[in-house]
């Protein structure tokens, strides 16, 4: 696509301080949103505020849940009680958002980044746009719009899923041309930085059935001319059976450090430590899958015959996150990024 004359993308990508204001949905077991949020983050030596958008007993994919939805007026509430006692500062240098639920709790949002914003530029907004996945939504279709029109420009780190890019930017992702006429439109809406995630092209020779793509692209603003540069990296791994419910929050809050981490220098070896990272936690999260369901003479391979069953295979496959600790600290680097050339 070609250069917009909308905002400028500039990327921040440098050692920033280490606080970050994370809204997402909360459970009480299992890691999901900030559960899977917060430990990573603290790892890696951030500090971590949280405000939970939802509280559930469990994620919802398990099919039944308990629990309270916090409402868009109440999000408001709690940032301006922060506000007054001097905890919005200078020291917070990143705001990550994840699933949200309901257009008044975006809307909410998006007054936040903004006051958050006008009182420190420097600050990173790092924006999960959770719509849904494999075809379908998890969110209202309402929300895309507030996405597109209000959430995507204030953003300085994308990282939506293939299903998410494609509502975004109408752009129908079957090849790697796709994917960067995708990034150049999301760039031009002002975004320095994207991330797409699990890109299943239909027919590929770089890319076999079992892997599915990881695609990285930021925007450099030229400093004495009007002009842009983008510098994209592939890579694939490989697709493990299975539905792990909590790995695309785990990205984005791998995503946020290892780009305010200015000692990892190239887009390319960030990109690989986000994948040797996030394959080693899959993987760990489904042997420990198999193990457990072998000790209960379960297999993940068949159609469930009950619900019982069913509910017994999604809570195996909880992601193996504390267990994982030292790939978060240092990641096993097993993957090559390759360089896209711009088309």
């Amino acid at each position: 696509c070609d250069q917009a004359n909308g905002p400028v993308a500039i990327s921040k990508d440098l050692d920033m301080s280490k606080r970050v204001l994370s809204i997402q949905s909360h459970v009480v077991s299992g890691y999901v949103g900030n559960k899977a949020a917060a430990f990573p983050l603290q790892l890696l030596g951030f500090d971590v505020d949280v405000i939970n958008s939802v509280q559930f007993s469990n994620h919802t994919g398990y099919g039944s849940w308990e629990g309270e939805v916090l409402q868009g007026d109440m999000l408001l509430k709690l940032v301006d009680g922060m506000d007054k006692n001097g905890l919005l500062t200078d020291e917070t240098g990143h705001i990550l958002t994840g699933y949200i639920g309901s257009e008044s709790f975006l809307r909410a949002v998006v007054t936040i980044v903004r006051q958050m914003k006008a009182a420190n530029p420097q600050v990173r907004y790092v924006c999960d746009p959770v719509l849904g996945d494999t075809g379908r939504f998890y969110v209202p279709q309402q929300l895309l719009k507030v996405y597109i029109d209000e959430v995507i420009p204030l953003a300085d780190v994308l990282t939506p899923n293939q299903f998410e890019v494609e509502q975004l930017t109408g752009v129908r992702i079957d090849s790697i041309d796709d994917v960067q006429r995708a990034c150049c439109i999301l760039h031009n809406f002002g975004v320095p930085s994207v991330l797409i995630t699990s890109i299943v092209f239909p027919t590929n020779a770089q890319q076999s059935q079992d892997s599915m793509g990881i695609f990285a692209s930021k925007r450099f603003h030229g400093i004495e001319t009007e002009s842009y540069e983008d510098e994209q990296r592939i890579l694939y791994v490989p697709k493990l059976p299975g539905q792990f419910t909590g790995t695309g929050d785990i990205v984005a809050v791998l995503w946020l450090a290892l780009t305010a981490n200015s000692s990892v220098s190239s887009l390319g070896q960030k990109l690989e430590q986000l994948a040797g990272t996030m394959n080693a936690i899959v993987a760990r999260t489904y042997q420990a899958s198999l193990e457990k369901l072998q000790k209960q003479g379960i297999s993940s391979l068949e159609e469930p015959k009950d619900e019982a069953t069913r509910k017994k295979i999604v809570r195996s496959r909880e992601m193996q996150l504390v267990q994982s600790a030292s790939d978060i600290l240092n990641p096993p680097i097993s993957f090559k990024a390759t360089k896209i050339i711009k088309r």
